[in-house]
């Protein structure tokens, strides 16, 4: 199975087309928000360190794990100034929280599912990365082309350490379910445009 087919497998739907058009006319937005997403994976891989210190595989994955995205995050804050983009304060999605919010709160199960969740961030990030390629300039395509391999590696990486600190029965429904919860973030209408939104209101309605 190639790394696309696995990575489609694994979501429960495909990125709508109103959202890659969304994305072509409001690059700047989007490439603002992938700036604010690398950092954040860096942070939540320094703060799963910082937590589950004791997990000796889990503290060196998420070690090189955070160290990549923070030079991704360099790497777009570079095409930002290239293309004369000014930083600016960009709210949140609703994605990740959305995702967050059905973790379950008692240890294993919470480091599981906050495991499992991840993948599915990273794995979404390396779909839409994918649907988008095609569709942009040369220098961008080139960058988020480079991007693809990292961020299948990441969610292999985070799919495998559930499965090392879980129970394969648990995983298999947790993923199940998560994989609907995703889904449904995607596909719902979006009143703000993210990296990681759904359909764009005005196309949903």
């Amino acid at each position: 199975m190639s790394m696309l087919s696995e990575i489609r497998e694994f979501l429960g739907c495909a990125t709508p087309d109103a959202w890659v058009e969304a994305a072509l006319r409001d690059q700047a937005v989007m490439l603002i928000d992938h700036k604010n997403n690398e950092f954040k994976a860096a942070s939540t891989a320094l703060a799963l360190i910082a937590k589950y210190s004791a997990h000796e595989e889990l503290v060196n994955f998420m070690s090189r794990l955070a160290r990549e995205e923070l030079r991704h995050h360099e790497q777009v804050l570079a095409i930002l100034k290239k293309r004369g983009i000014g930083l600016r304060p960009i709210s949140a999605g609703r994605y990740a929280s959305g995702l967050r919010a059905v973790v379950r709160n008692h240890e294993p199960q919470k480091l599981v599912d906050t495991l499992i969740v991840g993948a599915f961030i990273e794995c979404r990030s390396c779909e839409r990365f994918a649907a988008l390629v095609d569709h942009l300039d040369a220098d961008l395509a080139k960058f988020y082309g480079s991007l693809l391999k990292s961020e299948a590696r990441h969610f292999q990486g985070y799919l495998s350490l559930a499965r090392r600190y879980g129970d394969d029965a648990d995983i298999e429904r947790r993923v199940a379910e998560i994989r609907e919860v995703e889904a449904g973030l995607i596909l719902a209408p979006d009143s703000e445009f993210r990296f990681h939104s759904g359909v764009p209101e005005q196309q949903a309605a």
